[in-house]
């Protein structure tokens, strides 16, 4: 596999602290260029793919830019006077036609096997469901007793010192690493879009339909996204946040978050009936 490529100091310092901090390990930084430091296998393969496919890119142009300065310096008017009358040649054509299969063939190989596997996960061990509203978002908890709330962005006069703006939430979302996660999006009013970088998350949310991928996070810390769809006037002002924790502090926050939303528990026979 692939290392990552670091382009400038930048770059390279975005990549550097994914261990010492769950804020730099989550967010974007100042004159960063490249990905977020990936925090799931999705997420890490979806890198290898992309310097796989740069380094086929820049063999393409340095070969071709090659091609040309031959051609401009060895057939020329000055040094080739007389140019060939050849019109054909079959060991050209053959080359020129075989080769850009056979690269599309190495890229399409790895392209489809990546595509399925961020498609879904077949031993999901839990269930988010990410609806999306004009303007913020409600997570569900099927699996802990229903356990949902709605998340808005913090205003920039409400932040606490060290909270990023537009991407600090009220109600982060918390999720158990080394867990293997059935992610559910869907709508209640125009398309959105649920992203979040480090995951390699980024799933349509439709009117009408529940769309479905997974994840499972290898590190802990909090990671920020924000919708990917143009939902409307306040579409810049739909940040997620998503604080990935072990699993047995997550059975404990579980705990707590049934007493702190107990209003927004729905009855068993609600439920039931839902489920029908």
């Amino acid at each position: 596999m692939f290392k990552r490529f670091a382009w400038i100091g930048a770059g390279a310092a975005a990549l550097a602290p994914a261990g010492s901090g769950p804020a730099l390990a989550a967010q974007p930084l100042p004159w960063q260029i490249s990905f977020q430091p990936a925090a799931s296998p999705v997420m890490e393969q979806i890198q290898w793919f992309h310097d796989f496919l740069f380094w086929i890119i820049v063999a393409i142009a340095l070969f071709v830019l090659a091609l040309m300065c031959y051609c401009a310096v060895k057939f020329n008017e000055k040094s080739n006077p007389t140019p060939s009358p050849t019109t054909h040649n079959t060991t050209l054509e053959v080359l020129w036609t075989a080769i850009p299969i056979l690269i599309l063939v190495a890229i399409s190989v790895p392209s489809f096997r990546l595509l399925y596997f961020m498609d879904r996960t077949d031993k999901p061990e839990m269930t988010l469901k990410a609806v999306s509203h004009q303007w913020y978002w409600s997570y569900h908890y099927p699996d802990h007793g229903n356990l949902n709330f709605t998340s808005n962005m913090i205003q920039a006069e409400d932040l606490k010192p060290g909270q990023p703006r537009l991407l600090a939430v009220d109600n982060e979302v918390v999720l158990p690493v080394e867990t293997n996660i059935r992610v559910l999006t869907t709508s209640e009013d125009v398309i959105h879009n649920w992203a979040v970088p480090a995951f390699g998350l980024k799933v349509e949310t439709v009117p009408g339909r529940t769309n479905e991928s997974w994840v499972r996070i290898t590190k802990e810390g909090t990671y920020y996204g924000q919708c990917s769809e143009l939902c409307g006037l306040n579409h810049g002002f739909m940040p997620i946040q998503v604080r990935a924790v072990s699993k047995q502090a997550f059975a404990q926050w579980t705990e707590e978050a049934k007493k702190k939303f107990a209003a927004n528990l729905e009855p068993e026979s609600v439920r039931v009936a839902q489920a029908r």
